[in-house]
């Protein structure tokens, strides 16, 4: 399952994605937020969004904010979490295949929806590699959470 989250920075964009998603009839759950708050809490929808993400090992989660800074480090403060913040989609998809991101982190303002639209494209198309090399670096990032 794909689910997405954002605080109040990141709430339009991120409702300009789930439009895309729907056209392309791709699955998603939004876990919010769904109205504009400023005084919302990043951390608490990167938790949010992090805990479903880890239900299963097919999930993946795209979350915003203003930066895309703030959630990525929330987001990977969650063991299991491996957050990427997207600046390109060849950036992304190696994100997915060489460090096997499972949240893609967008920078709400900094990312006009079109670009986000090639963002999310890359990251939904993009398969987990299976390189020994990067799968051994994978190992050795699973060595640092404990």
């Amino acid at each position: 399952m794909l689910y997405l989250a954002t605080d109040h920075r990141g709430l339009k964009l991120k409702n300009k994605v789930i439009a895309y998603l729907i056209d392309r009839k791709i699955t998603f759950k939004d876990l919010g937020v769904y109205e504009y708050n400023q005084n919302d809490n990043y951390v608490d929808q990167a938790k949010i969004l992090s805990e479903k993400v880890l239900e299963n090992n097919q999930n993946r989660g795209i979350i915003f904010c203003g930066s895309g800074i703030g959630v990525s480090i929330a987001c990977n403060k969650i063991k299991g979490i491996y957050c990427g913040l997207g600046l390109t989609a060849r950036q992304v998809k190696n994100g997915v295949e060489h460090d096997h991101i499972n949240v893609l982190a967008i920078a709400s303002d900094e990312t006009k929806k079109f670009k986000a639209f090639a963002l999310v494209k890359d990251f939904l198309k993009s398969k987990y590699g299976k390189e020994e090399r990067h799968l051994a670096r994978i190992e050795s990032i699973k060595q640092l959470e404990s």
